[in-house]
């Protein structure tokens, strides 16, 4: 037991938020349980962002029932597209598709897939296979979005995409997950994806990690994860506020990709975003929601707490 309270001891030194910590200080008492059927429902996502002007995927088809199967061809006459859950988490049920033959839908690894194994997935989702709780979902037909140039050295197989945490609205902290040949061309960390910090003043990532283990080397294209400039770097923090603030969330993980054509465009939001963020970072997130909570508790009565300038990497050095 001693071990575990010295252990405990340090992780709190280091500035960790942990688990207990996150749901009971900052997810149960500033996310309201009636916002979050909006932000794990893609579809109202999408509309919420037509709102207030936040570019999303394109989603060309909703399957709703068993029966609307039956014009799934009809659906699905582009050649690339996304197939996802509507409540799904965790990147659960996403096949993503670059073209097609006479017989088959090729996937973003070069699978094929015939029409009715789509089909199957398809009837899989909607009886709610990969959603939230189990319960029955709907399957969404979305606009694939494009590698953009910046991360072509970076990416294997698939799309990056950037994770915002943010805190009464205002950037905490940020990491830029990147897909692996270990993760089957998902950015996701929990399937062998990376994840590289990012400075939040510069856009510039500062630290990345691959299952808990720090890399410098993407290990499947040989590129430096250090030093990358993100595009569109004020866009992304820009866009993630005005989706938080839109919300209504204190404490509210935002997921950005960046299209080749397009730029910036929400991915999707989460009421609970995981704290991997911090080890992609190399550091804590409990100072910077701290310092979030002072420059609120300081701002003038009456006035909206003025936006906190991000912590760069060259000033958390210099402390």
């Amino acid at each position: 037991m001693h071990w575990l309270l010295t252990a405990s001891r340090r992780l709190k030194g280091l500035g960790i938020l942990g688990l207990n910590q996150r749901n009971a200080e900052f997810i149960l008492d500033r996310n309201p349980r009636s916002l979050f059927p909006l932000v794990d429902d893609k579809l109202r996502m999408r509309d919420l962002c037509n709102e207030i002007g936040v570019p999303t995927p394109r989603i060309f088809a909703e399957l709703a029932s068993q029966a609307s199967l039956g014009r799934l061809e009809e659906c699905l006459k582009r050649a690339d597209f996304v197939v996802k859950p509507n409540r799904g988490s965790g990147g659960r049920g996403i096949l993503v598709f670059t073209g097609r033959t006479e017989n088959y839908f090729v996937r973003h690894n070069g699978e094929r897939m015939r029409l009715a194994h789509l089909r199957q997935h398809l009837s899989d989702i909607l009886s709610g296979m990969y959603s939230l709780g189990g319960r029955p979902d709907s399957a969404l037909v979305q606009q694939r979005v494009h590698l953009h140039s910046a991360f072509a050295s970076v990416a294997h197989k698939g799309i990056p995409d950037i994770r915002v945490i943010l805190y009464r609205h205002q950037p905490a902290m940020a990491m830029l997950r990147l897909p692996t040949k270990a993760s089957n061309g998902r950015a996701n960390l929990h399937q062998g994806g990376i994840g590289a910090g990012i400075d939040l003043e510069t856009g510039v990532t500062i630290h990345a990690v691959q299952c808990n283990r720090s890399i410098e080397i993407h290990p499947d294209t040989g590129h430096s994860l250090v030093d990358l400039s993100i595009p569109c770097w004020a866009d992304v923090l820009d866009m993630a506020c005005r989706v938080s603030e839109a919300v209504g969330l204190g404490y509210l993980g935002v997921d950005i990709v960046i299209d080749r054509a397009e730029g910036p465009m929400l991915l999707e939001a989460n009421a609970r975003p995981g704290l991997a963020i911090q080890v992609a970072n190399n550091r804590g997130l409990l100072p910077r929601l701290e310092e979030i909570d002072a420059c609120s508790a300081s701002s003038e009565p009456g006035k909206k707490p003025r936006k906190q300038a991000p912590v760069s990497a060259a000033a958390r050095r210099s402390a």
